[in-house]
């Protein structure tokens, strides 16, 4: 038992000492995650003090009182960039995306709109025109322009009767994108490094250098086991590294149980390790094994939500997504980061997790050619 144990420490460190050898590897394994997750936390609002305005143009036709009052009270609004301008100028904009919409208010819009209130006349057409790339911005636009043209008419001494509380429902802190992003590039890039070590194995397979390393007196669980756990400890390495910067670059905090984050994390590494070990079993040529394992790579992440949440998936996506491990995966990172939810919630990921590396190493196993030079 000794020697067994003996050996299978010596395989490890001995993938580990590789990994750390190759600094260039090393580098690019930590840094390109953490650069990729900071682009998109900060494409998504960042730690939330930083507010994206709306570019929104206004075309005044009408000059009247009432079409001044709209023009003023949506210059006001913290969410929006109004600008007034001519329609000829503000078509361009549009056409060319410096715009995301444009409010056309056209002539004898008071005159209409206050008879169209009063009395059932006709309304008068308002003209939006909008970036057809940019077809999420009609709504928000459509309910300002409403809210602000009934203020408008029914007079400034008449108010919503009622106020509106904003409350974050969540018991992590106030809601840090770059949670999610680290979440998100954190699986793929571990993912990716599965991938790298499938693929090293695949090739020693090919070398003869597998064949020599099973002549030694170790059993296939061992060999087999070692490369597992130290691909495991690997990404658990990546994984440590790119949170680290997280929490002391971009605020990210592990609001939720520490415990939970370690154990999601552990079965995330393990299901990355199995996934290599999957891909050298199945694999036959490098270059193809590398690119269709890649490609797989992606597809799972990128339904898995690591690339935008989820939630922004429909909703029939959502349902299909919701059996991939790498949905699982950052659904309990985010949960044991922001959301700062409790041990309980980390035990359904990480079982899922567990189940399909399970699935995957016994895959590897019974695929395994051991007699293949």
């Amino acid at each position: 038992m000794s020697t067994t144990l003996t050996a299978f420490r010596a395989l490890v460190r001995k993938d580990l000492a590789t990994f750390l050898r190759d600094r260039r590897a090393l580098m690019v394994s930590i840094v390109t995650p953490i650069v990729i997750a900071a682009f998109f936390g900060f494409l998504f609002g960042g730690d939330g003090n930083v507010v994206s305005r709306l570019p929104l143009g206004i075309v005044d036709q009408d000059g009247s009182r009432l079409s001044q009052s709209i023009v003023a009270d949506l210059a006001s609004e913290a969410s929006i960039a109004a600008e007034q301008l001519p329609e000829g100028e503000a078509r361009e904009r549009v056409r060319t995306g410096k715009l995301r919409a444009v409010i056309v208010l056209p002539p004898g819009f008071g005159e209409a709109a206050t008879r169209a209130l009063v009395g059932g006349a006709d309304r008068p057409a308002v003209q939006l025109l909008y970036d057809p790339s940019q077809s999420f911005v009609r709504p928000i636009v459509q309910g300002l322009l409403t809210q602000h043209v009934m203020q408008s008419l029914t007079g400034k001494g008449m108010t919503v009767p009622f106020t509106l509380a904003n409350v974050a429902v969540s018991t992590g802190p106030r809601y840090n994108s770059y949670a999610h992003s680290f979440a998100g590039m954190t699986v793929q890039f571990i993912l990716f490094m599965g991938i790298d070590a499938g693929v090293a194995l695949l090739l020693m397979r090919q070398q003869g250098v597998w064949r020599r390393l099973c002549t030694a007196p170790l059993s296939r669980a061992v060999l087999l086991g070692s490369r597992v756990t130290g691909t495991a400890i690997i990404g658990l390495l990546i994984l440590a590294a790119v949170y680290l910067a997280a929490i002391l670059i971009f605020k990210v905090r592990i609001a939720g149980s520490v415990a939970g984050f370690v154990a999601v994390s552990i079965a995330f590494a393990l299901l990355a390790a199995t996934t290599g070990l999957m891909i050298a079993a199945l694999g036959r040529s490098v270059g193809a094994t590398r690119g269709l394992a890649i490609f797989a790579v992606l597809i799972l992440v990128m339904l898995g939500g690591a690339w935008v949440p989820a939630f922004l998936f429909p909703e029939w996506l959502q349902r299909v997504s919701a059996v991939l491990p790498t949905r699982w995966a950052v659904d309990g990172l985010d949960a044991m980061t922001w959301r700062g939810l409790p041990l309980a919630a980390a035990l359904t990921p990480v079982a899922v997790i567990l189940g399909w590396s399970a699935l995957f190493a016994l895959i590897a196993v019974w695929r395994f050619d051991w007699d293949a030079d």
